[in-house]
């Protein structure tokens, strides 16, 4: 019997990890919904002292920061707490303060800041609190760890909502959908030009990630459908080998990175510092044909920096979910520009996903008060 060539052992053994990997994520729900009812049949209840003062038979208090968290997440809470929920939109950071008092577990659905003075309102018997979001730079974190209080948030059940819509960014920025509807609008059908609004191909392009985690590496694989040539990515550490081999990518330096990419995907968190790192400096090491997508956080990039290399054509294009300030001005500058794609920070804007946001954040607020390890910490 001939002996297996290495190139058919590592064709064999990739499409094995891609299977793992498919598997691994079809149990995910699975995997969350036996997690919610151990916590649910777990969850301690106060002492009879205690619940003389609650609804009848409600162990705890939670605060739901936002009225327009979904049910599901609130309906899990239900069960065993009590519910307080903030009802002004945009919140009401008094009404937040006033309803945060006393409460055990907070469900924090928006981007309000938290930290000591939101911490102190509630007062010391806080023990559980879990943010609606993957990002948590709204968050005081040292001061909530300081307080040794559990704090969940909740990444990756939005990867794939997210890196959907970047995909569609990088499309309309290369494709320049943004320019043709305003050619439309303005009357400026130029068709009869062979050379009219030709934009980048994805084919054969170098893909670089600023950060290449869940949601990175979920971009990368929808990416590969484009038979894009390879991925590059910049990170503090390196991903696994057979991740590498799946999106046949190669971690490099940064200058590395701006220098050989055609797109590139900004999908780090923001720290003291990632924030600014995309600046003058660096958009003059990018290809002029590069496109930039940022589906991150606005601050990453120094968009007064940024519209200047946009509207000097030092770079091609740029499509961006997140900005800096949000919301955006309707008079900012960028949005006069033909080639930068706005949306306004809907990545994890999908029926679905927010359902499934709510669920976990519920239930790392559950498994909080239960003192139990949450599925989702945030450290």
């Amino acid at each position: 019997m001939p002996l297996e060539s290495s190139v058919a052992r590592n064709t064999r053994l990739r499409s094995q990890h891609v299977k793992m990997r498919s598997i691994a994520n079809s149990l995910l729900p699975l995997i969350v919904a036996l997690l919610i009812a151990d916590c649910n049949a777990s969850l301690p209840r106060r002492n009879q002292n205690q619940n003389r003062t609650m609804s009848a038979g409600k162990a705890f208090k939670v605060l739901v920061t936002h009225p327009e968290v979904p049910q599901e997440g609130i309906d899990l809470l239900k069960e065993n707490c009590e519910i307080i929920q903030v009802q002004s939109v945009p919140t009401n950071r008094a009404e937040l303060l006033e309803k945060i008092r006393g409460v055990d577990g907070v469900l924090w659905g928006g981007h309000q800041p938290l930290n000591a003075e939101a911490l102190d309102a509630a007062g010391p018997q806080l023990k559980s609190i879990s943010t609606m979001s993957a990002g948590i730079d709204y968050v005081d974190v040292p001061e909530v760890k300081r307080r040794k209080i559990p704090l969940g948030h909740t990444p990756t059940v939005l990867n794939t909502a997210v890196a959907d819509l970047a995909v569609g960014l990088l499309i309309a920025a290369s494709r320049r959908f943004h320019e043709g509807r305003k050619k439309i609008d303005n009357d400026q059908w130029e068709n009869y030009h062979l050379n009219w609004l030709l934009g980048q191909d994805i084919r054969d392009s170098t893909v670089g990630f600023y950060g290449f985690g869940g949601i990175g590496q979920a971009i990368a694989k929808r990416l590969s459908g484009f038979d894009i040539d390879k991925v590059l990515y910049t990170t503090r550490r390196r991903v696994h080998k057979e991740i590498e081999e799946e999106f046949n990518a190669k971690k490099v330096d940064f200058d590395t990175l701006l220098a050989e990419s055609d797109f590139i995907v900004i999908a780090s968190p923001l720290t003291k510092d990632t924030q600014g790192v995309f600046n003058a400096t660096a958009f003059n090491k990018m290809k002029q044909t590069a496109v930039l997508i940022n589906i991150a956080r606005g601050k990453i990039v120094n968009q007064d920096d940024l519209y200047e290399a946009l509207k000097s054509n030092r770079i091609f294009s740029a499509g961006l979910d997140v900005t800096d300030p949000e919301p955006l001005s309707p008079t900012d500058k960028l949005l006069t520009l033909d080639n930068a794609v706005v949306l306004p920070h809907i990545g994890s804007a999908t029926k679905r996903t927010r359902a499934d946001m709510s669920t976990i954040a519920a239930h790392n607020v559950l498994r909080g008060l239960a003192g139990e390890p949450m599925l989702s910490p945030a450290y």
